[in-house]
């Protein structure tokens, strides 16, 4: 059932002086909810506390004041009770954690559903709210989908105060900013914009701030979900940001000139603007001397280019175009589908519908089962297609180093299209031959000329071309020599 996009309705304002009549609004609002804590605590004859938190969302240790062991030394040994009024009560927390006070009914739900204590005393119509979140949270380990030889073996977690300390670790000047903002209506997630001042470019920053002030959602609970707001052309295949979950690669990004954004809740960050070239520069390209990453980098894009066309380019030359293909190796090709029911073009179709089944099914299953079934299930089902002659063996092959291929890609995101792309190219291929490969490329490159990452094009700086600035696309050149992305960001007006 879909949920109201009506905010709850509250009774008042603004809450009373009795504290009473606070607790049962209080009760009222959160009406089934076993976990809302309510304790009273008679500190003096004079003065009476309750306090309202949500349990397994606040540090314990808020409880371990000066007052409290007062009051329970007080309760062990009974006797005359001390002269606590409402400064004494304000000093005591004060020392615990910050306090602010507040008296708007619906600031105060909201605080205290955001881990924050709230402490309502008689006689007081304000309450005193204390940021006391001290949840389990899971600790800082290694990346799980980033992994690297050389570098930092540490991940983001789900926890957003986590996840800013290990930036701040890394780039340990007043400059990096971390700008709150509120989105959700229904999860008030906490989210932060990460930029360096003086670096970003302020209608960058500017840009960003205002597309994320105009996301009107119930929820947002992983980065996913805003970046589908903010991006330029959702409808694209491409996507316009990248997510990662290493704190060095987001510093990294952050004094480029780029933004980052983090979620509460979320271990992985987005980054924008970006370019197609953000696809193939990985973590170690950078730790590694130049020459082996500028090698690397290379690897990658032949592999990319194997991994989207070597599948439509075996259709298009088997079935159009035979006489491109040795002499000696044509009767081999021949043979091995000699027999086979379909045409070439559904034969690829089929095999690379079952490897993308057999991928899906590895990683939605157990880390134990997952691998076992998409390697067994591979060769198993693959052998059995070449004896049974519904498949060439050829086939086969071609589908197997297509998707080794397609795994080279350091990004997960940026691999996404090039596995959706290669379908149309399959299809156009096994109906014109090479001249469908040829116009299928033309009209991706078109949209890949015509697409923007923030105002940044998403081919420079390719296209438009900035000599200045393939240092670090085609190859790494050496640090010494490696100019910063900002000249990039810095090269055309945004546009709004």
């Amino acid at each position: 059932m879909r949920s109201s996009r009506n905010p709850a309705a509250y009774p008042r304002d603004t809450i009373g002086a009795s504290l009473g009549e606070n607790e049962a609004l209080l009760r009222q609002l959160f009406a089934h909810c076993y976990d809302i804590v309510y304790q009273r605590v008679e500190l003096s004859d004079a003065c009476t506390i309750l306090m309202v938190y949500i349990d397994g969302l606040i540090d314990k240790n808020v409880f371990q004041s000066p007052l409290f062991q007062s009051w329970v030394l007080e309760k062990a040994h009974p006797g005359a009770k001390q002269t606590v009024d409402t400064p004494t009560v304000k000093e005591h927390f004060s020392v615990v954690r910050p306090i602010r006070g507040e008296s708007g009914l619906r600031a105060i739900t909201e605080s205290i559903l955001q881990a924050c204590l709230a402490v309502f005393i008689e006689g007081e119509s304000e309450a005193l709210l204390l940021d006391s979140a001290g949840w389990e949270h899971r600790a800082v380990d290694e990346p799980a989908s980033e992994m690297a030889i050389r570098g930092p073996r540490e991940s983001f977690t789900e926890t957003l105060q986590v996840n800013t300390s290990l930036l701040r670790r890394r780039i340990r000047t007043p400059q990096l900013k971390l700008s709150p903002v509120t989105l959700g209506t229904m999860t008030k997630t906490n989210v932060v914009v990460a930029y360096v001042e003086g670096v970003v470019r302020p209608e960058l920053l500017e840009l960003v701030m205002r597309r994320l002030e105009s996301v009107r959602t119930e929820a947002v609970l992983e980065t996913g979900y805003i970046e589908e707001f903010i991006e330029d052309q959702s409808f694209s295949p491409f996507p316009q940001t990248i997510n990662t979950e290493r704190p060095d690669i987001v510093a990294a990004n952050l004094l480029e000139g780029k933004i980052a954004i983090l979620t509460d809740g979320a271990p992985q960050a987005l980054i924008l603007p970006i370019t197609f070239w953000t696809a193939f520069q990985a973590a170690e390209d950078y730790y590694e001397r130049f020459l082996f990453a500028t090698l690397v980098r290379w690897t990658r894009y032949i592999l990319f280019a194997m991994s989207l066309y070597l599948p439509s380019l075996y259709v298009a030359v088997t079935t159009f175009h035979p006489q491109l293909l040795p002499t000696n190796f044509l009767p081999n090709i021949t043979s091995a589908r000699e027999g086979v029911p379909f045409p070439g073009v559904i034969e690829a179709l089929l095999m690379e519908f079952l490897f993308e089944g057999l991928r899906e099914a590895g990683v939605r299953l157990p880390k134990a089962v997952g691998s076992a079934v998409s390697i067994v299930g591979a060769l198993v089902i693959g052998e059995a297609a070449v004896k049974a002659g519904i498949v060439s063996a050829p086939m086969v092959i071609i589908v197997a180093i297509t998707g080794i291929a397609s795994f080279a890609i350091p990004r997960y995101n940026m691999s996404i299209p090039f596995r959706i792309l290669r379908f149309p190219l399959l299809i156009v291929s096994g109906a014109l031959g090479l001249y469908g490969i040829a116009m299928g490329t033309l009209i991706i490159l078109v949209h890949m000329a015509r697409l923007e990452s923030f105002g940044v094009p998403y081919l420079s700086p390719i296209a438009p071309f900035q000599p200045g600035q393939v240092q670090d696309v085609l190859i790494r050149a050496p640090r010494l020599k490696l100019n910063s992305f900002k000249a990039i960001l810095r090269g055309k007006p945004l546009r709004r």
